[in-house]
């Protein structure tokens, strides 16, 4: 057997600030190297971020990223680093090939490069590109068509990007038939809720398929709408987890592995592959960095990072919104965060997400009562903004409403509707003034139904909760207050802004159960029909009731202008308002079935 010490570096990137985002692998590598690793791997892209979305289909910036990686690796060489081979994903183009229809002009590549004593030794690019979900990988890449296999202290190491592990075939089946005793993914999978498990099923699965260890690096960190959770693991060939890093957070994850030694296992029949000649459309390309094995060592115990208890998730769904809402803040220059606080559990838990990514010192809430607000609603939302320590302002609205109706008459939802525009202006007053990024506090059910008023509950840069049903932003304020108590601190969200009944608070005496159902019964419904796509007929089979199942079909499609104009927010579903669910706006078609 082969030893081989591995460091899997699940950093989180910028998109766009190759600078950056290299200095950061470099120091990565350097720690790699202090912890004696013996090959040092970085997620997909990471040389540019992920997803560069159409900045693949510009000439200079797939340029920028090609000499990035080149300068990169006689940079590691130059700080001594140049023996560790380090891997990194970034963005290359497939040489000596003219546009073709369909395809990209330039034939940007998501690629991998093997960097070693200075030099990009090793190059390949992804073979399987998603084209579904929030990944739109056809538009701007080509496929690449080779398997780099690389030999590596006595073992052969097989590399491949991302959904090549997740599609059966291609770089799948040339690992196996080249016999590659591991075979390293460099990924940036979002995050959704369950789909740690998802992921390690399917690292087993491809372990035995191949008979090789399998180790999967993943990025961390936020990225617009997307989260990336880290999670790094490693399988052994019989498809037992290994090693497993932590979730939510940059780590560098090292790992002694016993792998089989590449010498016998050549003595074995040849294959066709081999020869270097084609498995599935994928060419195995062989590599040697070092032939001969380490001295045998005593390896360090692999570390196994315990996951929550599966049956409850709701905790890795905060934390997802903490890091969306700190790297969204961050990346884009925003050192502090306004929020309209008032009372409800919305933006109650949008604050508290706030709080917890940004600092309290950098939250600044504005309570903005109207004649129809509740005396209870103004004390909840002091008393939240008491127990966290966040700054609060109140403007009462009255008077300015007042001014508004006075130059038009308007009445009914109209008039509702001002209140909601007057605090929006509000706020954004308060952004232009102060800095703050304007956190928008609704939630998926408003948002499916088009219970947001455009420019006005809409207003804002970020939704902290956007991709959140009403009724898991109650567990999620439910979730927290248990964390704060379980550590001895006060509870953050009062308890009669999660007990009291849902309320706009646009007339008197108004909650939102006066025109839309109980939100258990909403939630499983809305999330049958925009999270699975199911028609009325299957709808109604399931046991709603038909004349509700039209009614809120209807408000989801009307509404689609609405979420259009609604800001960016975390995505933790696997069918989000945004990158997933693309629907026209000016549409006539009403589904019957």
């Amino acid at each position: 057997m082969a030893q081989l010490r591995i460091a899997m570096a699940q950093v989180n990137p910028t998109v766009g600030d190759l600078d950056g985002n290299c200095r950061t692998i470099a120091d990565y590598a350097r720690r790699a190297h202090d912890a004696g690793a013996h090959l040092a791997v970085f997620p997909e892209l990471a040389v540019t971020g992920y997803p560069v979305e159409d900045l693949a289909l510009r000439n200079s910036f797939v340029s920028a990223s090609v000499k990035a990686v080149a300068a990169l690796a006689e940079r590691l060489a130059d700080d001594g680093l140049g023996e560790l081979p380090v891997a990194v994903g970034y963005l290359s183009r497939r040489a000596g090939v003219g546009e073709r229809y369909g395809q990209p002009a330039g034939a940007p590549q998501n690629a991998f490069a093997l960097l070693y004593r200075g030099r990009v030794e090793v190059t390949s690019a992804k073979h399987h590109l998603p084209n579904y979900g929030v990944f739109d990988e056809f538009r701007h890449f080509v496929p690449g068509e080779t398997l780099p296999v690389v030999r590596i202290h006595g073992a052969d190491v097989a590399f491949a990007v991302c959904e090549d592990l997740w599609q059966g075939g291609g770089p799948v089946a040339a690992a196996r038939r080249a016999r590659a005793g591991l075979l390293v993914t460099v990924n940036a999978s979002p995050y959704e809720r369950d789909k740690d498990n998802v992921r390690l099923e399917l690292c087993q699965r491809r372990a035995r398929e191949i008979g090789a260890v399998v180790g999967y690096v993943n990025m961390s960190g936020g990225q617009d709408e997307l989260i990336f959770d880290g999670d790094s693991l490693i399988v052994d060939a019989e498809g037992e987890l290994f090693a497993r890093a932590p979730k939510f957070e940059e780590d560098l994850f090292v790992t002694d592995l016993a792998l089989p030694d590449a010498r016998e296992r050549a003595g074995e029949d040849p294959t066709s592959e081999d020869r270097g000649e084609s498995v599935d459309g994928v060419r195995v390309v062989r590599h040697t960095l070092s032939a001969e094995p380490v001295a045998a060592y005593a390896p360090e115990p692999p570390v196994l990072t315990p996951r929550a208890d599966p049956a409850s998730d709701v905790g890795e769904v905060y934390r997802a919104l903490v890091v969306g809402v700190r790297d969204y803040a961050r990346k884009n220059g925003f050192g502090s965060a306004a929020v309209a606080l008032s009372g409800g559990i919305d933006s109650a838990v949008t604050t508290t997400v706030a709080v917890d990514a940004l600092g309290a010192d950098r939250v600044h809430a504005l309570l903005l009562p109207s004649k129809y607000s509740s005396e209870h609603s103004l004390t909840d939302a002091e008393d939240l903004a008491k127990r966290q320590g966040i700054s609060a302002r109140t403007v009462a609205i009255a008077p300015i409403v007042a001014a508004f109706e006075e130059s038009m008459a308007l009445d009914g939802l109209a008039a509702e509707n001002l209140q909601a525009r007057v605090r929006g202006t509000l706020l954004m007053g308060l952004s232009n003034q102060e800095g703050h990024l304007v956190l928008a506090p609704g939630n998926k059910s408003e948002l499916a139904t088009g219970y947001s008023t455009l420019y006005g509950d809409s207003v804002g840069g970020f939704a902290p909760i956007k991709d959140c049903w009403k009724s898991l932003v109650w567990e999620l304020a439910r979730w927290r207050n248990a964390q704060a108590e379980r550590a001895g601190a006060p509870a953050p969200i009062p308890e009669n802004s999660i007990s009291k009944a849902p309320s706009a608070e646009l007339r008197p005496g108004q909650v939102d159960t006066d025109s839309l159902p109980d939100y258990d019964l909403l939630d499983g419904l809305l999330d049958a029909y925009i999270g699975t796509d199911k028609g009325m007929r299957e709808l109604t089979t399931a046991g709603y009731d038909p004349e509700l199942v039209q009614r809120v079909i209807r408000m989801v499609d009307r509404a689609e202008y609405k979420r259009r104009q609604y800001p960016p927010g975390p995505k933790i579903s696997s069918r989000n308002f945004g990158r997933d669910r693309r629907l026209p706006i000016t549409n006539r078609w009403t589904p019957t079935a």
